[in-house]
């Protein structure tokens, strides 16, 4: 899959009305007649610090409005949960009885273990009924592809554990063991992976860790931390970045138990070779091909002991320099080939870093298997087997080698492929020049879809990049969405905001003419509209209240508009090659909007959004008003 950079969120400063004028110096006029012609007494004595009574009085003025609002947000959310129970959309009631009990958890955690469960119960209904719907797709289809959406328990089940590990557990062992969940996978997981118990209990420990909950997500992990899978060893590098003790240990365990199991295989070590060499990036050999699994756009060894090092170098030779089993007899995932392709990517290594006697080892049993194997097999492209192993070609000599064969292409097709290439491997280095080779391609078909592709590509780097110029030109001249003109011109009126305000207010209104040509019934208009809301807030903050109402009135005309889950999808696909990426954009969500609205007038973002028609939009913004109000500031560092 060709893959685009992250969009990186945005820092937004809201400043609150109170803060407008505290860089102002107030107008501190007296009554009393001052006598500026006269020099001020050394004497005068400085005015009386107020008394330790008057302080303490407003100080606990103070915490009585904020307790006093902490109830009003405590019985908001409570006033709400009375609403979603009786929620048409049953996934929707599900998932915001669930978002309901976590904000809500830290005020009262009995009403939100209550939530939690009429939560579950809503999410068991919701995914037995897409049982149903996939059962009659695939009738419909012969057995063949069908979507299932994502398991509603396993969000509730995330959130519970956040909270409360007994009852995470207890939703765990009921996810694992109804007889539901067996409808939605089978019996043996894929190369790779893990099955739906451990993959469950993993997704849950990644949450957990991601919220720095270090010691709970642990808990949920260890047992599926005894299983080598694309889950587990991704899990034990993003475990390594907050706690590389622990993640080292675990892995130290892992080594020895593959080294002892008699199933582990080819595969079992090329993905123990990720935790070490290439974090984040995982290739499973298969009969038919390689699969790659990456989410990491930059690939960076981790810096581990040597005698962690060299204990999977002695686990991996274990493994790979077992007997083979007798001709056509080899039921490893990898089967052969795989193994002699896992070989070929860890040798240079163990070249690199190995001790020489294993080294020599592992290169006589490779040289052996190459005699036997393929020319097919031996001419397999060093390049992507190698793939975050070894230093990678040179940009300029990647382009040349692609322009070499466009040359000795023989027909129409080859060339369009090999411009597809040029394209994106431009395209991923920010090079303008990637919409020229786009232009070259014949068939319209592939040419106009690709565009569609690279032009917002190139200009999502020119806004992470904050070159202005390249940005507006690619929203002028390239073949982008009006959603996502807007998403590039507000972007950009942030980045000049601090240096060039009359430009950024310029950008901004032209992002509103844009967002208004999208079609009325259209989800994306009220996205646009929100995007431009949160524009202002940097750009004009008097006028995000207005273009926030004007995002609730498009929203109440949007039937599909459900305030969450905004994303920039890019779709390509053609005869030889082919991508999808979509990166998330916060800016044309709810959630951030009205969460500063609240830190500015609580009451007036209530009743903003008590405006929306729509159960989902109305229980996202009013989830996101409460949470303003019941989690804890962060408090800001003191600059020397």
């Amino acid at each position: 899959m060709f893959r685009l950079p992250r969009i990186a969120p945005v820092a937004l400063i809201l400043l609150a009305t109170t803060f407008l004028t505290a860089g102002q110096t107030p107008d501190k006029r007296s009554t009393a007649p001052v006598k500026s012609a006269e020099p001020k007494s050394a004497e005068t004595k400085p005015a009386e610090p107020k008394s330790t009574e008057a302080k303490s009085a407003a100080l606990a003025e103070e915490e009585r409005q904020v307790q006093a609002l902490r109830a009003a947000a405590r019985s908001l959310l409570i006033a709400l949960s009375t609403d979603a129970r009786a929620f048409n959309d049953q996934p929707l009631r599900a998932r915001s009885l669930a978002r309901i009990a976590d904000a809500l958890w830290q005020v009262d955690a009995e009403q939100g273990r209550l939530l939690f469960r009429k939560a579950w119960e809503a999410a068991e209904g919701a995914d037995l009924e897409n049982v149903r719907k996939l059962e009659q797709q695939k009738a419909k289809t012969g057995g063949g592809f069908a979507n299932m959406r994502q398991s509603l328990r396993r969000e509730v089940l995330q959130l519970a554990a956040r909270h409360d590990r007994a009852l995470g557990e207890e939703f765990l062992e009921k996810l694992k063991t109804q007889k539901l969940e067996a409808a939605n996978n089978t019996n043996s997981p894929r190369p790779g992976q893990l099955n739906e118990a451990l993959g469950q209990r993993l997704s849950v420990a990644r949450e957990l860790l991601q919220a720095g909950e270090l010691d709970r997500a642990l808990q949920f992990a260890d047992p599926a931390l005894t299983v080598v899978a694309i889950g587990s060893i991704n899990f034990l590098s993003t475990l390594r970045e907050k706690d590389a003790a622990a993640a080292d240990q675990r892995y130290a365990a892992l080594l020895a138990s593959a080294a002892r199991d008699p199933q582990s295989d080819a595969n079992t070590v090329s993905m123990l070779s990720s935790y070490i060499f290439t974090p984040y990036l995982v290739m499973i050999f298969t009969p038919k091909g390689v699969n790659t699994s990456q989410s990491s756009d930059k690939i960076v060894p981790a810096n581990v002991s040597p005698e962690l090092r060299n204990a999977f170098f002695q686990a991996a030779a274990s493994i790979l320099l077992r007997p083979p089993p007798p001709p056509g007899q080899d039921q490893t995932s990898a089967g052969p080939e795989g193994k002699y392709l896992v070989l070929k990517r860890l040798l240079p290594l163990y070249e690199q870093s190995a001790p020489a006697e294993l080294t020599e080892s592992v290169r006589a049993y490779f040289n052996a298997l190459n005699s036997t194997a393929s020319d097919d097999l031996r001419k397999r492209d060093d390049e992507w087997v190698r793939e975050g192993i070894g230093p990678e070609k040179p940009a300029a000599d990647r382009e040349q080698s692609l322009l070499d064969q466009i040359e000795h292409a023989k027909t129409s097709a080859e060339r369009d492929e090999l411009y597809i290439q040029l394209a994106f491997h431009l395209s991923g280095r920010g090079d303008m020049r990637a919409r020229d080779f786009v232009s070259k391609i014949d068939d319209s078909e592939t040419r106009k879809q690709l565009q569609a592709y690279i032009d917002p590509d190139l200009a999502m780097g020119a806004v992470q990049q904050k070159l202005t110029d390249q940005a507006l030109e690619l929203v002028q001249k390239g073949e982008l969405t009006h959603l996502q003109k807007v998403w590039v011109l507000t972007q950009t009126a942030k980045n000049l905001a601090p240096t060039d305000k009359e430009k950024a207010v310029e950008l901004v209104e032209m992002a509103g003419n844009e967002a208004r040509r999208i079609d009325v019934s259209d989800p994306a208009r009220p996205q646009a509209l929100i995007a431009v809301a949160n524009a202002l807030k940097v750009v004009d903050i008097s006028r995000v209240w207005d273009a926030t109402f004007d995002a609730v009135k498009a929203a109440n005309s949007s039937e599909g508009f459900t305030g969450e889950d905004g994303a920039i999808v890019l779709k390509f696909e053609s005869k030889g090659s082919g991508g999808v990426h979509s990166s998330d954009v916060p800016e044309f969500d709810l959630e951030g909007i009205f969460r500063d609205l609240a830190d500015q007038d609580y009451e007036r973002a209530v009743e903003l959004a008590r405006g929306f028609q729509g159960e989902g939009p109305r229980a996202v913004a009013t989830i996101a008003i409460a949470r303003a109000i019941l989690e804890p500031k962060k408090k800001a560092t003191a600059k020397n």
